[in-house]
């Protein structure tokens, strides 16, 4: 059943329809005077009001109907002929034969004379006009409100691509990561079990982060500093002194929203591809502010290691579809620097 037959308009037009309908009643007879000589003590012309209010009650809530039927049925991008063709036969047939009828039934009604054929005329083309003035103005709005509906139908899919999009990318981290870290953990269980066990209680906690984290987009730049500096005591455990994090904090940085475990990401990124050992420790410097987030560290390129770049290019699109942020990767013969720009804290 569509919305018309329902009751259930699309738009909400009670204000002009309480509005409108009185004035239209009252001007029909007084712009052709049809009352001719009766005075407001007449109580035919009082009569003879009524009925114009009704006739003006019934060609809006008809026509209205009609309006909403047709708008229900043909689309305007797939049959607009149609859609127009029906819209203005039907309120020709509906309003010219009602109108007719009042006027006749008020000419009746009122005696002596009958009304003059131009009276007729004027009234019944007056009418059709302004209703199909009246129509125009539903269909604009109808129109404008269907644009809207598109708009948001739009946004939402983009939404939910957006969403899905971020869910790949993010399942593409987590088993890169716990891969990493299974295979820190096999290696320190053959050189250290204790180590190996502290590791494994890090490990654990690091882990319950990312089930906390999978289903969102964005987290606080505190909680994603807490994941990266239990990291790097993962790290620490793996290659003694060869490895330190240092971690500065600037006005404004608590109030920032990131992408979870994307500081993590360049901080392993960094220990990928350079060489770390307690003669040459690698140090990386984390710096956080209010716009965003930099990793800097030294240059010490691996023997045999090379990058494909395929985790910052899933970094700078993790960024980008979470809320349009942009990556900067500023490579030098001495350093590696990567910063990001980071998001207002969601409520």
């Amino acid at each position: 059943m569509d919305r018309a037959l329902e009751g259930d308009a699309p738009i909400d037009d009670f204000w002009p329809r309480a509005l409108g309908i009185p004035c239209f009643g009252v001007a029909i007879p007084i712009v052709f005077d049809l009352y001719g000589s009766l005075g407001p003590s007449s109580p035919i012309a009082w009569l003879g009001q009524v009925l114009f209010l009704a006739l003006a009650f019934a060609l809006w809530q008809g026509n209205r109907h009609l309006l909403f039927v047709t708008a229900d049925r043909f689309d305007w991008l797939e049959r607009p002929w149609l859609r127009v063709a029906r819209l203005a036969l039907g309120i020709v047939l509906f309003t010219a034969p009602l109108t007719v009828a009042a006027l006749g039934a008020w000419s009746h009604l009122r005696g002596g004379p009958a009304l003059e054929t131009s009276a007729f005329v004027g009234v019944v083309l007056t009418n059709v006009i302004c209703v199909v003035f009246v129509a125009h103005v539903y269909e604009t709005v109808l129109l404008v409100k269907q644009r809207e509906a598109d708009r948001a139908r739009v946004a939402a899919a983009e939404r939910a691509r957006v969403e899905s999009e971020l869910l790949a990318l993010r399942r593409q981290i987590d088993p890169h990561f716990l891969f990493n870290c299974l295979n820190t953990l096999g290696a320190l269980l053959a050189e250290d079990p204790s180590r190996a066990q502290r590791f494994n209680a890090s490990l654990a906690a690091m882990l319950r982060y990312l089930l906390d984290t999978s289903e969102r987009e964005l987290v606080s730049a505190a909680d994603e500093l807490s994941f990266v500096r239990r990291y790097a005591e993962l790290c620490a455990l793996r290659f003694d002194d060869g490895f330190r994090l240092e971690v500065e904090t600037h006005e404004g940085w608590e109030r920032r929203a990131l992408p979870p475990t994307s500081v993590q990401l360049l901080v392993e990124n960094a220990l990928a591809h350079n060489v770390v050992s307690t003669k040459s420790p690698l140090v990386v410097t984390v710096r956080l502010d209010g716009e965003g987030v930099l990793v800097s560290h030294a240059r010490k390129p691996r023997e045999g290691s090379r990058g494909t770049g395929v985790g910052l290019a899933n970094l700078e699109e993790r960024v980008r579809l979470a809320y349009g942020g942009r990556l900067e990767v500023t490579p030098s013969a001495e350093r590696f620097d990567v910063r990001f720009t980071s998001t207002p804290r969601l409520a």
